[in-house]
């Protein structure tokens, strides 16, 4: 499992012309799922995703968490994330989950993310053409694989 972390000071996403989420500060979370990942992968991303200290201080150091500014969270499902580009120039995205396995277990991540954070979380929709808005803060990106811990 993959997820690519944005800080935000304004995020939203758009399915067919309407805003279906909406944060102002906060982090955009793009998670892309793989076949092998389960509950433990879960678990793991969104205790590290509540804890990770990427915003600023009183002395405009990264020293706070998402939970410490009890900011807003929008959860996008992003295959692409898995995409292999070593043969040729058109990506293969075989290593992506299937929708179902893909489903329930974004699903789960969400539910533990707001189990981990205390709140509710924001998405978009498994699968559908979306348009993601981002005001980068910072510019802050990082991106966390669980297969790769150490």
């Amino acid at each position: 499992m993959k997820v690519v972390i944005q800080r935000a000071s304004e995020a939203s996403v758009i399915i067919d012309k309407k805003i279906v989420a909406s944060i102002g500060n906060g982090m955009l979370v793009l998670l892309g799922i793989v076949e092998e990942d389960s509950q433990e992968d879960i678990d793991w991303l969104c205790h590290k995703l509540v804890r990770l200290r990427v915003f600023p201080d009183e002395n405009n150091v990264m020293n706070k968490s998402i939970q410490d500014i009890k900011g807003d969270i929008i959860v996008v499902s992003q295959f692409t994330l898995h995409a292999s580009t070593k043969k040729g120039n058109r990506p293969s995205y075989i290593k992506a989950a299937k929708p179902e396995i893909a489903i329930p277990l974004y699903e789960s991540f969400k539910t533990t993310l707001e189990n981990n954070l205390g709140q509710s979380v924001q998405s978009g929709k498994f699968g559908a053409d979306m348009k993601v808005n981002l005001i980068n803060d910072g510019p802050v990106t990082i991106i966390i694989d669980s297969k790769q811990k150490m």
